[in-house]
């Protein structure tokens, strides 16, 4: 036999949604207990540090052959990319080849929650613009 009045247990749509926003702010918060005398620790985001453009692929300079990669990167904790893979082709395999190649020399300044550094993923666009004028070693045109 249930002594409470069913009414008890309706949560109300406008209730329903601020204990849904207060659950997920405890949840991003950590929820569990926290010493007064440990200092909140902000988190901060992925920063570039050193990332020159990939090169242009010399075998296809005489085509005159430009293009866009879009890269989904994965920057680890140690500010190396660990993961990089072609979301969108320049439809070119070897700008897409020296794209994938480029960002791996890049550094960057590894993202941090709680005051350690996590794995961040990103997209990056990297364009690739043919040569202004057709390199000598292609011959004439």
């Amino acid at each position: 036999m249930n002594l409470l009045p069913r009414s008890l247990f309706i949560v109300s749509p406008r209730l329903g949604a601020l204990l849904a926003t207060g659950l997920l702010a405890a949840l991003a918060a950590g929820c569990g207990p926290r010493d007064a005398d440990q200092p909140i620790i902000p988190s901060t985001p992925l920063r570039a540090v050193d990332t020159p453009p990939p090169e242009y692929p010399i075998e296809i300079g005489c085509d005159q052959i430009g293009g866009k990669v879009v890269l989904q990167l994965t920057v680890g904790p140690e500010g190396k990319p660990t993961k990089a893979t072609v979301l969108t082709s320049s439809k070119t395999q070897a700008l897409d080849d020296a794209a994938l190649k480029g960002v791996q020399r890049w550094r960057f300044e590894a993202a941090t929650r709680n005051g350690k550094p996590v794995a961040t993923d990103i997209q990056v666009p990297v364009t690739f613009n043919a040569p202004a004028s057709r390199p000598e070693h292609c011959g004439p045109a």
